[in-house]
């Protein structure tokens, strides 16, 4: 509404319904080196699927809205690129909260995958960043639908707004176009969707004027959920340094309800032992230079002895891998609103309102207590 400032009504509602989801334990992987830990992922590896796996897939054109719509962003939003970040975790939490919702009435949904987070992982050498959920996932007429069309009214204002000169970072989320923004940073992009109604599908693009669909020929890897790879452009390897991407992802995550990974590495340092010196050969060598008087030789028994009881060891250091949780700040709603600040209401209200650039007027927070059946 023209020139009024928005009101912002905080309401957390304690449900006592059992939780959908828990945390179970993150099992370290060895990868069999003794320098590398823990670099197995859950996540699909690229080089799982053949050079070119999309061979045998359907090929659909995208519609020209599409086309228009990626050609602008590319061209147009590059200062800003990092947002593609933020739509594809908030795409992650949407499909979990279709999810979970559904689950509500038929818990049999979940299956075995009872927890629904979002893990994110990098890999240098094949210039890959990997985004997973275990959300709802889509099937094949949902990648058609969903990743090849777009509203032809929403791209019109889409582009008139932009035109108008209005904030970039708030039109990527107001129009539904965010997937779009994968662009920015990926010369290719790879989709792996399993829904609970259809076969484990890859959807395939170089954002050109048409998209390949095919059957997964790995059958159901993910069990349920989507799976988006990003093939880097050569600008865009800031996106793989650890320390950066993590504070991107803790940036866009603060309001996600949704426990979010990232797979990190870190060095540490372990011993091992030496090998054994054969002291008798040594001392064998040695006489054959020198006469060894009797206190000498009671001295090199004694230094013989010690070395069989203590072991030599030497200190080594290794890269290893695990899964850390970005997203540690409880959601807003769950805390009291003693400890919250104002800048943190107004930073909430501003995640959840990209179309509205002004402040909220006020806000209230409370708390009511209710049971469901």
């Amino acid at each position: 509404m023209g020139g009024r400032r928005s009101l912002l009504l905080f309401v957390t509602v304690a449900l006592c319904y059992s939780t959908l989801y828990s945390d179970s334990a993150r099992a370290e992987v060895s990868t069999g080196s003794e320098d590398v830990l823990g670099r197995n992922t859950p996540n699909l590896l690229v080089d799982d699927l053949d050079d070119e796996p999309m061979k045998g897939g359907e090929t659909f054109a995208f519609q020209a809205e599409v086309s228009r719509l990626m050609d602008i962003l590319i061209n147009s939003l590059y200062r800003t690129k990092e947002i593609f970040l933020r739509e594809l975790i908030s795409n992650a939490s949407d499909a979990l909260d279709k999810i979970r919702f559904l689950a509500l009435s038929n818990s049999e949904l979940l299956g075995k995958l009872r927890d629904l987070e979002i893990r994110i992982s990098f890999d240098k050498e094949a210039h890959t960043l990997t985004i997973r959920d275990t959300g709802v996932g889509m099937t094949k007429d949902d990648l058609v639908n969903n990743l090849g069309t777009v509203a032809k009214s929403g791209t019109a204002n889409f582009v008139e707004a932009m035109q108008a000169g209005v904030d970039d970072n708030n039109l990527i989320g107001q129009f539904g176009v965010g997937f779009y923004s994968v662009y920015l940073v990926a010369d290719r992009v790879r989709v792996v969707s399993k829904n609970n109604d259809d076969h484990q599908y890859i959807w395939e693009s170089d954002a050109n004027a048409s998209f390949t669909i095919m059957k997964d020929p790995r059958g159901d890897t993910l069990g349920r959920g989507t799976e988006i790879t990003l093939f880097l452009k050569p600008d865009a390897t800031e996106f793989q340094d650890q320390d950066k991407l993590k504070s991107l992802v803790g940036h866009y995550s603060e309001f996600i309800t949704f426990p979010i990974y990232m797979n990190a590495s870190s060095t540490e340092t372990y011993e091992v032992e030496e090998e054994p010196v054969d002291v008798e050969e040594a001392g064998e060598d040695e006489e054959k230079d020198t006469e060894k008087t009797g206190e000498e030789d009671e001295e090199l028994e004694a230094v013989e002895e010690e070395d069989v009881k203590t072991p030599k060891t030497r200190t080594e250091t290794r890269t290893v891998w695990n899964w850390e949780r970005v997203n540690e700040v409880k959601a807003i709603w769950t805390r009291s609103k003693d400890d919250i600040s104002d800048e943190e209401y107004e930073s909430f209200y501003h995640s959840q309102q990209s179309t509205d650039s002004t402040d909220p007027l006020t806000w209230t927070h409370f708390q009511a207590d209710g049971a469901t059946e």
